[in-house]
């Protein structure tokens, strides 16, 4: 069955579009929304309610539609669409839903992107208020950016066949819209959606576009005033079995026929408050369907509507009202008062609620007006002003005046053309239910697409909520896909209903962004992937791609994680990697470590207030390990400083803290130190670091570096040395994280991988970071973040040698004195040893006293911080944080794996060289 006219509509016919709906393959053509091609072909149940399952059909035709959501498949898999506002495009494929949609499970194939425009007039709205704001502002020689969500400029003339001066209302808008385009400084979106508004004239729109590499754009635009002419949506009526299939609003069915050449059925009912469902009525029977009925609920009709209504045959039914629909999949028939009305459609208007959405998020105070029943903007604010249906003005002189005199300090320009279209003869009824049987409470439904019906606001009111937000809460009208644009205000009228209040007195609920749904896809815009968390790599990264290295993500950076020979696994690679640091040699790519190169006459004053022991006594050409803590006297991080000249230092810092460090070094010279004359600069990436360990390093390094004295009087641990190494203009440190003789060679990043392939070429073994994590562990050397969680101190680090007890200040000495950072039973850093040398123990597992787990709630002792199998010792162990660690070292815990509990002995965290002979080779 077809419900498409012969003729009539924006819609291009000479052009066949394919589209596939629950299998389904249906015809429309350009210019048709998923909405108007489904109707056009018969098809009115579109989707099942989310909690109640009943089904649901097409109800209005734009954005506040509640019940026609769908999933779209092709080509872009999007869930939860408004079937009113997709347009239709040849191979779409959607289905219907029953409750929620599903996320795509392959990855986005779009691409979104986002702009910043800036005006002096921004217009929202492209209806008769905003075109003519746009135009005045446009004629004052403003900048001016003019956004609707359509395609095409008009707004409600685009659904309707009013005329002015014997000539269509549109061709008017076209006009003016023309005029607009060829203006320089003024920009007209089409398909725009303005979704946010906020201070200071800042205001967000998303674009759907047609054509372009970009599928969607958000607009960032900032405006020095802001024309609000966003309409009004149409309220529907609350009766009982008021969601069936074939309920749609009047003024909805009135735009499916104008603009798409779609009626939405062949006998009608019309159920209404307020004259504009008349002219619904009039152009329907005009275009052959029957509509045996127009039932008003106020006392008396309009008289010129119902003579027009009269010439058509149809009878207008004063002070009558739909008590229930029958029907299953599609309305049947109608109940006015006690007589059963067969038809196939029920168009209903309970008047219109201005979209006062972007001016209420903007904290614009809105106020109720009892004859429209709605609540309209109070006034303007500094950087917008309403105009229009918005505003709570209906008629087309009002909106075209408003418009004009919403642009400030506009010239007056000549009157309009007079619209041929009829005035509103009465006020609208502001009535919010049709009383029903007591039963009938559960089937009037107040928000279609939450499932609410009039007994939740009711249950809401009974439980003694008296705020419409709260009632909102409790029952979930409003919170739905379509922002409660068609349920907002039926809930607060009969929510005052049940409350006998006026709700002149009632607070409205707050409207917050976003006004419809806006994929997090274009939100994103094109920063997905690595370019929303970059992807970092060192200057050796192809060189480690191309020997196999398997990498692990630290921060943004790849990081070779271990280096599998054929037939190894992880742990045969790190074995082996770890056998080569202890016995010959091994390097590593060191190049992520976060540098910090700080300079000024006041430089080691600061860095004395930074780290907790002294740097400023450091002398050049010397490194001092230091930790950092922040003001609670919790270790934040810890790392390396050079003292590279008088007024100049290089701090390392671990790998994942590098931005934060500088931040944090920045936030205290920018706001609590200022007088101090100092500059802080990442130099992370200049450099390229290979650490070079092991029993042969000192005889790699002397091969290289033929000019340097390696020997331990000469070059001593904790010290620098500028020198050529592999003929490289290098800075070679004294430093060790694995406990091994080793050094840190630095050089350019651009030298990078020239020094590393000549360290290479001596066969050198490369390890990774999981080696690494096993050397420093076996000496008991902590990894802030991983062996750390923001509540440890350096002296529950065994660092209290790092402690200085000679300065006067510094970041975080005062916590040191607190009551809680000195209990004896604060968590400190040990090592453990399982009794079964083979069973490695979870890291972040439980560490318990006793040796079989007792019924909840159990008390924990601490936690395994870091677990390894050690070539070295020849057997498992781990680090932790346990209460009071130190004094029970020597005894026995346990830790749960799984279903069993493995005992543990408590050690020292050094595990491996106690004595530290093997540092200096």
């Amino acid at each position: 069955m077809t419900f498409r006219l012969p003729s009539g509509g924006h819609v291009d016919r000479d052009t066949l579009l394919q589209f596939t709906f629950d299998g389904r393959v249906l015809n429309g053509h350009p210019g048709d929304t998923l909405a108007s091609a489904l109707l056009a072909n018969g098809v009115h149940q579109v989707a099942r309610s989310v909690k109640l399952g009943r089904p649901r059909g097409i109800m209005a035709a734009g954005v506040e539609e509640p019940n026609a959501v769908v999933q779209l498949e092709k080509p872009f898999p999007e869930p939860m669409q408004t079937a009113t506002t997709v347009e239709l495009y040849d191979g779409l494929v959607a289905r219907s839903l029953s409750g929620q949609g599903r996320l795509a499970t392959e990855p986005d194939p779009a691409r979104y992107d986002a702009k910043h425009l800036h005006c002096d007039v921004l217009v929202v709205g492209a209806g008769p208020a905003g075109l003519v704001a746009a135009r005045t502002a446009a004629r004052a020689g403003a900048r001016v950016v003019l956004v609707d969500d359509q395609p095409e400029p008009g707004g409600s003339l685009l659904g309707s066949n009013e005329y002015l001066d014997l000539k269509p209302a549109i061709e008017w808008a076209r006009a003016i819209a023309d005029e607009l385009r060829a203006t320089p400084d003024v920009e007209v979106l089409d398909r725009t959606t303005a979704f946010g508004a906020y201070d200071d004239g800042f205001v967000l729109a998303v674009q759907h576009r047609t054509s372009g590499a970009a599928r969607q754009r958000v607009w960032r635009i900032r405006a020095q005033q802001t024309v609000l002419a966003t309409g009004a949506h149409e309220r529907p009526i609350v009766f009982p079995d008021n969601d069936r299939p074939g309920i749609l609003l009047a003024n909805s069915a009135r735009t499916y026929l104008h603009r798409y050449g779609v009626v939405p059925g062949r006998r009608a009912v019309v159920f209404t408050m307020d004259d504009s469902a008349y002219a619904a009525a009039i152009d329907l029977a005009d275009a052959g369907v029957e509509i045996p009925l127009v039932a008003d609920v106020r006392p008396a009709a309009p008289e010129n509507w119902a003579a027009a209504c009269a010439e058509r045959g149809i009878e207008v039914r004063a002070g009558a009202a739909v008590t229930g629909t029958e029907g299953t999949e599609r309305v049947t028939g109608v109940r006015v008062a006690d007589e059963l009305i067969p038809c196939d459609t029920l168009l209903v208007s309970g008047g219109w609620t201005p979209a006062v959405h972007l001016f209420s998020q903007q904290r614009g105070p809105l106020r109720y007006e009892p004859a429209l029943g709605a609540y309209l903007p109070d006034g303007d604010l500094p950087t917008a002003r309403v105009a229009g249906s918005a505003n709570g003005t209906f008629d087309f002189a009002g909106c075209v005046r408003e418009g004009r005199e919403a642009v400030a300090g506009a010239p007056e320009e000549n009157p309009l053309p007079v619209s041929d279209a009829r005035p509103r003869e009465l006020a609208p009824a502001v009535e919010w239910q049709i009383p029903g049987a007591e039963s009938d409470v559960d089937t009037r439904f107040v928000d279609l697409q939450r499932d609410a019906t009039v007994s939740d606001v009711l249950r809401a009111t009974g439980a003694g909520l008296t705020s419409l937000e709260h009632v909102k809460r409790y029952t979930t009208i409003g919170t739905a896909h379509d922002q409660g644009k068609t349920s907002g205000m039926l809930a607060a009228g009969i929510t005052a209903e049940a409350l006998g209040v006026d709700l002149a007195d009632r607070r409205p609920t707050t409207y917050r962004p976003p006004y419809t749904p806006v994929a997090f896809a274009a939100l994103a815009g094109r920063n997905r992937g690595e370019l929303h968390d970059p992807v970092r790599v060192t200057a050796l990264h192809s060189w480690h791609v191309e020997h196999g290295a398997e990498f692990e993500n630290v921060g943004q950076w790849k990081r070779p994680w271990y280096y599998p020979q054929p037939g190894e696994d992880m742990d045969a690679a790190v074995r082996r990697e770890c056998l080569s640091a202890r016995t010959d040699v091994a390097m590593m790519d060191g190049s992520t470590l976060g540098k910090i190169d700080v300079q000024g006459p006041d430089a080691a004053e600061f860095l004395d207030m930074l780290y907790t022991n002294l740097m400023s006594t450091l002398k050049v050409g010397r490194i001092r390990y230091g930790v950092m803590c922040g003001v609670d006297g919790m270790v934040i991080d810890d790392g390396t400083v050079i003292r590279v000249a008088e007024d100049r230092f290089l701090v390392t810092t671990t790998t994942g803290n590098a931005a934060m460090v500088l931040d944090w070094m920045e936030e205290w010279l920018q706001t609590e130190w200022p007088h101090l004359r100092v500059f802080a600069t990442s130099v992370t990436e200049h450099w390229a670091t290979v650490a070079l360990v092991g029993p042969r390093s000192r005889e790699i390094l002397a091969g290289l570096a033929p000019e340097l004295d390696v020997s331990n009087n000469a070059f001593g641990f904790m010290a620098w040395r500028d020198a050529e190494v592999a003929g490289i203009a290098a800075r070679v440190c004294r430093i060790s994280f694995s406990g091994e003789l080793a050094y840190e060679i630095n050089v350019p990043s651009w030298y990078g991988l020239a020094l590393w392939e000549a360290l290479a070429a001596q066969g050198i073994t490369p390890y990774g970071t999981e080696t690494m994590h096993v050397l420093r562990a076996e000496k008991g050397y902590p990894i802030i973040g991983q062996d750390t969680d923001g509540t440890v101190t350096p002296q529950d680090l065994g660092m209290s040698w790092a402690v200085s007890k000679k300065k006067a200040d510094f970041l975080g000495k005062r916590s040191f004195s607190r009551s809680e950072n000195l209990r004896p039973d604060r968590k400190q850093f040990v090592g453990l040893l399982p009794a079964d040398p083979t069973v490695l123990l979870p890291e972040g597992a439980q560490i318990i006293e006793t040796a079989h787990v007792p019924k909840p709630p159990v008390r924990m002792l601490g936690h395994v911080t870091s677990s390894y199998p050690s070539a070295a010792l020849g057997r498992t162990f781990a680090l932790a944080l346990v209460r009071s660690g130190r004094e029970r070292i020597g005894e026995t815990l346990y830790v749960p794996v799984g279903d069993e509990v493995v005992p543990v002995t408590v050690t020292e965290s050094v595990l491996y060289d106690k004595e530290g002979t093997r540092r200096d080779g």
